[in-house]
């Protein structure tokens, strides 16, 4: 997996956790989330890349389900906690059902 696509994952979760409605702490969870982006950025700068105009991009092209996948991947580098885990898990869940 490259830094291109590192970074794709991470702004995925990012937007997966942001759709979690039901969780009343997500707002702590996205903070988190927004400094290790920060993190990742600083010690993996790629050249010639407009990180928010690629932000942007992914959260439009990137169906919901992607991004709570996405999300599950980020949720364990920051060791979230499992009731969002869990939480997510569930939206997957009937995101599949639904199809």
């Amino acid at each position: 997996m490259d830094i291109k696509d590192q970074f794709k994952y991470l702004i995925g979760g990012y937007y997966g956790i942001r759709s979690m409605d039901d969780y009343d702490l997500k707002v702590y969870i996205l903070k988190d989330i927004e400094n290790y982006i920060r993190d990742f950025i600083e010690n993996n700068p790629i050249e010639n890349f407009n990180y928010e105009e690629e932000a942007l991009n992914y959260e439009s092209a990137l169906p919901l389900i992607t991004k709570l996948q996405d999300s599950l991947l980020v949720l364990n580098k920051i060791d979230a906690p499992i009731e969002l885990i869990l939480l997510v898990k569930n939206k997957i869940k009937k995101l599949k059902e639904e199809k």
